[in-house]
């Protein structure tokens, strides 16, 4: 991607990180990396709500003209619409405004990552790789394979299933699979059900996770068949916990890793970023900016 560069801006990327499993940080961490070496921003940083670095002491740290931040995040839900622009002197609700000065800087609030357009090439670049990986006894093509994107599923947040379903509806209009459903930890359909929703012998899953965290590792391999005790032993001594492809029940199933970690989602916060940088320019009213 030809992306100008922001030399006068710092990109601040906040996860949702986890005190019992610090690997939930990791996708963020590289892509903060990857964009750092890129040298398109005057600093990268990152940030978590349940880690440190935590959200709630960047912004002092913190200093370059104007600053991105970019929720990494699945959905537009209750951690990236609310929890997280509060913490950072936002004032979100209805229609709320993803802009604000303050002491001289101009803070821009843009939109998750995971409910851009481009995460649908994300989420066929990960169901491609799984197979090429391990095209055992061959690879098969995509017009015999059924695609499974999973998320968690909550009835607490209607937007974490929106995002998966659009990318659902999205991905089966390219026509590339024989079928593409939705299927979630704690909603219907549940992953453990996609053996018996699944009309052809192969299975591509992929995790709509934003890192390979607990629910990837442990919690789908065990609703795909794999014994819990072994699950939680492979975890522990730092061995996968799924092996591709596995045979069962009749079907021959692929589950790749998160889209969180693959590397075409650092083009996706630059795409972000460049959307929300837009938004300056329409707004007449926000505080000019320094020139460079």
């Amino acid at each position: 991607m030809d992306c100008p560069g922001f030399p006068d801006a710092a990109l601040l990327i906040v996860g949702h990180g986890s005190s019992a499993n610090s690997d939930s940080a990791a996708p963020v961490r590289e892509h903060a990396a990857r964009l750092r070496q890129r040298g398109l921003f005057r600093s990268v940083h990152e940030a978590f709500w349940r880690q440190e670095p935590f959200v709630t002491g960047v912004r002092t740290r913190i200093t370059a003209p104007r600053v991105f931040i970019l929720p990494f995040f699945i959905s537009e839900g209750y951690f990236s619409e609310e929890v997280i622009p509060r913490a950072l002197g936002f004032e979100p609700g209805p229609d709320w405004r993803r802009t604000r000065s303050e002491k001289g800087q101009t803070w821009v609030y843009c939109r998750a990552v995971g409910t851009h357009e481009s995460m649908t090439h994300v989420l066929l670049a990960r169901a491609r790789q799984a197979v090429e990986e391990a095209p055992f006894p061959r690879a098969p093509s995509p017009r015999e394979t059924t695609l499974f994107i999973a998320g968690h599923g909550t009835g607490q947040n209607e937007n974490s299933r929106k995002a998966i379903e659009r990318q659902v509806n999205l991905i089966a209009s390219l026509q590339l699979y024989a079928a593409v459903h939705p299927c979630f930890i704690e909603e219907a359909p549940l992953i453990s059900g996609c053996y018996q929703l699944a009309q052809t012998r192969s299975v591509v899953l992929v995790p709509f996770f934003t890192s390979d965290g607990l629910h990837v590792r442990e919690d789908i391999p065990v609703l795909l068949g794999e014994p819990a005790d072994r699950v939680r032993e492979q975890l522990k001594n730092g061995r996968p916990t799924w092996r591709n492809p596995t045979e069962r029940w009749g079907k021959r199933i692929w589950c790749a890793r998160s889209v969180g970690s693959e590397p075409l989602l650092a083009e996706v916060i630059l795409q972000r970023v460049q959307e929300a940088a837009r938004w300056l320019e329409d707004e007449p009213q926000a505080q000019p900016l320094a020139s460079h």
